[in-house]
């Protein structure tokens, strides 16, 4: 979610890092790699005899992947190895996608054609490559500067189909790298980071975020061989019981600015009209909030996903737009979707304004559960 109540601090500081800061030595983690990487592939491979397709997944804005890396690894590395999931799904990555000024960028690389990029890459793919994260493949898509991208990190145990756009026929790549889809064996996994819709009626805020809803609702209804997971920022609350205080965001201003239509008034995220559209999307498209499915009450507590700034008129004020949404034909499956964080200081936030979001599935176990047309079917339809 875009910080509207605080300038977004620069990538880096004053004093950036160096890389032994980090972690290990060279010659410590060489002699680590010996040691472990056989049991990293042993794991994989039991894994992959066990389950053909991943179960356990992990969605988390980030606000910057790279000072994450920098400055809450530690934390966030054992937050992964407790959960231990298949899939880590990544946005607002804020690293700038390769490709020299003036030149074709490739989104799905990193920059390292300046001395700052290669110092800064450096950084990043030395923590990727010790557990956790080494555990897992990645794939990027990154925006031309450092704003907006995704990343999804996957278990080197599965070999997905990997695309980067809503539209099969259109840009290889999401303007801002704002999709990365993988295709499994018996479902779908799209991973987004959905454009914030701003305050004022402008091409950059209401109109963009109008044309992405269209565009999202026209995918899910024509992407449908398959059950969809989606995933990710969808920047939007959908009902009141989403957001703590519904009064304060529903008549939210920035400068005192009211909209021409009532529709797009208050925050953004919050607004009825974003609401209507995203409730026309879980309808149309058959798709299960797999966190409301499974927590029907208000939570105070955990029960939100994005927190204001403790210091502030935002402070306390919490909102639940990172999101599992799955196809009814998987709601059965859905064993637990959860909210990391918790607390007015964002504990389990590590550094960002997000917390991350898991889902766990159970594993297809009957001929039913593999027949789409009986997906979904429980006791109260029989």
């Amino acid at each position: 979610m875009k910080r509207f109540f605080q300038p977004i601090k620069k990538d880096g500081s004053s004093k950036k890092p160096h890389l032994s800061e980090l972690g290990k030595t060279d010659m410590e983690e060489n002699a680590s790699n010996n040691v472990d990487e056989n049991n990293t592939n042993s794991a994989c491979d039991d894994k992959n005899k066990k389950q053909k397709e991943p179960l356990k997944f992990v969605t988390w804005n980030a606000n910057s992947f790279l000072l994450r890396i920098k400055n809450n690894l530690a934390e966030l590395s054992k937050f992964i190895e407790s959960l231990d999931p298949d899939v880590i799904a990544i946005q607002e990555v804020r690293m700038p996608a390769a490709g020299s000024k003036g030149a074709p960028k490739n989104p799905r690389e990193l920059k390292d054609d300046t001395t700052a990029s290669r110092e800064e890459k450096q950084i990043l793919m030395r923590a990727l490559s010790n557990l956790p994260f080494r555990k897992y493949n990645v794939w990027w898509s990154l925006s031309d500067s450092k704003y907006a991208g995704t990343a999804l990190f996957i278990r080197k145990c599965f070999e997905p189909k990997v695309t980067f756009s809503l539209d099969p026929t259109g840009s290889k790549h999401e303007k801002d790298g704002r999709v990365i889809l993988a295709e499994f064996d018996s479902f779908q996994l799209l991973n987004t980071y959905v454009p914030n819709n701003g305050w004022k009626e402008e091409e950059s805020s209401f109109q963009r975020r109008r044309k992405w809803d269209k565009r999202m609702r026209d995918f899910v209804l024509r992407n449908t061989d398959k059950p969809l997971i989606w995933c990710g920022d969808l920047n939007v609350s959908h009902e009141d019981i989403d957001v703590s205080h519904p009064e304060f965001f529903s008549t939210a201003k920035l400068n005192g600015y009211i909209p021409p239509n009532d529709e797009d008034c208050g925050q953004p995220g919050f607004t009825p009209a974003e609401r209507r559209r995203f409730g026309n999307i879980l309808r149309d498209g058959k798709l299960i909030d797999a966190y409301r499915y499974l927590h029907k009450d208000k939570d105070m507590e955990k029960g939100f996903s994005w927190s204001g700034n403790p210091i502030g008129k935002y402070r306390g004020k919490r909102m639940r737009i990172d999101y599992f949404l799955v196809s009814e034909k998987l709601k059965d499956r859905i064993v637990e979707c959860e909210i990391h964080g918790n607390g007015i200081e964002l504990d389990g936030f590590y550094g960002s304004d997000h917390c991350p979001v898991s889902l766990e599935l159970c594993e297809i176990n009957s001929e039913t559960d593999r027949d789409p047309g009986l997906n979904g079917t429980n006791a109260s339809n029989i």
